[in-house]
């Protein structure tokens, strides 16, 4: 087995802030045909690298697999696949990881995934499958030639006991096997920070990178923020509910606020940003060019 390339490690590691961008899973041909103008309008940013979500409860995979696929074979851009445990045996999990292998796909995000009826809603693992994103590491690992990358959650995951107890997921995590992490969407830079100081308390250098979603429209990312376990602050509140019914003005804060967030993070050692697109390159192109006049990335 080959060994996995390490260049994405190299430079979640060097003296430069990464970038990368992910997105989701379209549903239909029209919405693939945005996601690839979407992609081909980024790529000229040259991320570090990109990745694809599952959809809600583990669908989408076949589609996932297959635009991941494409983008190692017809782009530039380095691709990270996910995969989670949701509605799968380990017998199918591990195809699957052959399956990007065999595409060229050599970094891999290692989820649990969120139950079908979402991400609070009980667990219910395949009755041949995995129970937790530690045992997916486990796997990648012992298969070789892959590097796994991890969720991390610095408001906590909806599951977990304490943001304590999810620190010490994220290092077993790492000790298991995983390289890197991205964390879930978050809107205040200390809650970011202070998961990176619990982490390293454990002693753990596991590079952790801050996932970046600017508030375009403000019921659909207060609800995505909800069912994240990701709390929508006062101070973010305070400044976008008077301008709730304006659009245009939303689109305008929540574009000053996501860079303004990615400014204090970067400034607390942040190895780099992971933008969620929402499958739109026009907002992350904005953040991107005003942080690189600024000479942050």
């Amino acid at each position: 087995m080959p060994a996995p390339d390490r260049s994405l490690i190299d430079a979640l590691r060097g003296d430069r802030p990464t970038t990368s961008f992910e997105f989701f899973p379209p549903k239909d041909d029209e919405g693939e045909e945005q996601l690839w103008r979407t992609i081909f309008e980024l790529e000229p940013l040259a991320p570090t690298f990109v990745s694809v979500t599952y959809g809600a409860g583990g669908t989408s995979q076949e589609r996932t697999v297959r635009i991941t696929e494409r983008i190692a074979r017809r782009s530039s851009m380095t691709p990270v696949g996910h995969l989670t445990l949701v509605g799968q045996s380990t017998a199918e999990v591990e195809s699957v990881l052959k399956q990007y292998l065999a595409a060229g796909v050599d970094h891999v995000l290692a989820l649990r995934g969120d139950p079908p009826g979402g991400p609070r809603a009980p667990w219910e693992p395949h009755p041949e499958g995995m129970n937790h994103a530690i045992e997916l590491v486990e796997l990648a690992t012992r298969m070789g030639g892959i590097t796994v990358g991890v969720a991390a959650f610095p408001e906590g995951h909806p599951d977990a006991t304490s943001r304590e107890a999810c620190a010490q997921i994220l290092v077993a995590k790492a000790r298991a096997g995983a390289e890197f992490a991205i964390t879930q969407l978050f809107f205040r830079a200390r809650d970011y920070i202070e998961l990176v100081e619990r982490v390293r308390g454990l002693g753990c250098d596991l590079p952790i990178i801050p996932g970046i979603m600017p508030i375009l429209n403000f019921n659909q990312v207060a609800r995505m923020a909800e069912l994240s376990g990701a709390a929508m602050p006062a101070e973010v509140l305070e400044q976008i509910e008077p301008i709730a019914e304006d659009p245009k003005a939303v689109r305008a804060k929540g574009i000053e606020l996501a860079t303004q967030l990615c400014r204090d993070v970067l400034d607390a050692g942040a190895p780099g940003l992971h933008f969620m697109t929402l499958n739109r390159s026009r907002a992350t192109r904005e953040i991107f060019e005003a942080l690189r006049a600024e000479g942050r990335i």
